[in-house]
């Protein structure tokens, strides 16, 4: 009886075993669900002006002479990328007020024209373009004399 008894004891012990082992497996691959929102934020970037530089002129600029050359750069000094579509010259102050020549000269007898404009088109942040200028003064058959000497502005305007 006393076999019995150990053989007995030993089958509820293995049951059990069996029956803890596999309750383990099912708490080991228990889990919760759930579901939950958030939100967060972007900030878009904004542009930032083209600076516009130019190197000293190059060439005479006399009545009737091929008149003289002025390279500039267009620079992007933003953070993105941005687009340039063209480039304008005048003859205005560094506000872009009109310019008026001293004495009789006349600013109408001078033209200013982007003669090598820079290509259009993306220019990366840190990134420049480069085109140039043309100043000449028309020969007419006016005194002229005043015009000696006169500084000549330029007012660029990148789009």
């Amino acid at each position: 009886m006393e076999k019995t008894l150990n053989r007995g004891k030993k089958r509820t012990a293995i049951i059990l075993a069996v029956a803890l082992t596999l309750t383990g497996a099912g708490i080991a691959f228990a889990y919760w669900t759930a579901t939950g929102t958030g939100s967060g934020t972007a900030t878009t970037g904004e542009s930032v002006a083209f600076t516009i530089t130019s190197d000293p002129a190059v060439g005479t600029l006399a009545p009737g002479s091929a008149g003289q050359t002025v390279d500039f750069t267009v620079a992007n000094t933003g953070e993105g990328t941005q687009y340039l579509t063209a480039v304008t010259v005048a003859l205005a102050t560094a506000d872009g007020t009109a310019w008026v020549p001293t004495g009789s000269c006349l600013a109408a007898d001078y033209t200013a024209e982007v003669t090598t404009a820079p290509t259009a088109g993306e220019i990366a942040p840190g990134g420049s373009v480069s085109g140039t200028v043309t100043v000449t003064l028309a020969n007419t058959t006016e005194n002229q004399d005043d015009c000696q000497g006169q500084d000549v502005p330029l007012y660029f305007t990148a789009s």
